[in-house]
């Protein structure tokens, strides 16, 4: 059974999760951010797919797609983005059935604490790169369509409601 994803427009994904020293609720928020992850084989989540409103985000360092190598990033951050950007197909579990094409930096440093609190660094490339921007920029309130002009938005949307309005008849 899939976990109980929020779907959008939910609240909880457009609220920026505060960044604050790792705490009982945030691992225990990050156990369950894992186990969803793993339930969906998600390359990524944010704990706001969840309606939580935590620093948190699970993130596969697997270089090949077909692969899963969890990551817990408790208060992730953004540290540096590549000038060179490519377009690549993005969805969301909060947006079932829908994806579209993003453009985004090709290679990304990210900062984060691991479950022992300890500061990490770590520099991706290609897919991987992809996924920890779109999940950080979710802890961050920032729903990937966002990042999309209007009209694509607005696409997404129809095909999304036409979707859930032939799955209940």
């Amino acid at each position: 059974m899939a976990p109980p994803f929020v779907i959008y427009p939910h609240p909880a994904l457009s609220r920026k999760a505060l960044a604050r020293p790792l705490d009982e609720p945030m691992i225990k928020a990050g156990a369950a951010l894992l186990k969803a992850a793993e339930a969906v084989r998600a390359y990524g989540l944010a704990a706001a797919h969840l309606g939580l409103d935590e620093p948190i985000a699970v993130v596969s360092f697997a270089t090949n797609p077909q692969e899963r190598d969890y990551r817990l990033l408790f208060n992730p951050r953004i540290v540096e983005l590549a000038e060179e950007v490519e377009t690549g197909t993005e969805g969301s579990v909060s947006l079932p059935g829908i994806e579209v094409p993003v453009q985004r930096p090709v290679r990304a440093v990210i900062g984060f604490q691991d479950a022992e609190g300890r500061e990490q660094v770590e520099r991706f490339e290609g897919f991987v790169a992809r996924v920890a921007q779109h999940e950080i920029e979710q802890v961050e309130g920032i729903f990937f369509l966002r990042r999309v002009s209007i009209t694509r938005r607005d696409a997404a949307l129809r095909r999304f409601r036409k979707n859930l309005l032939s799955a209940t008849t």
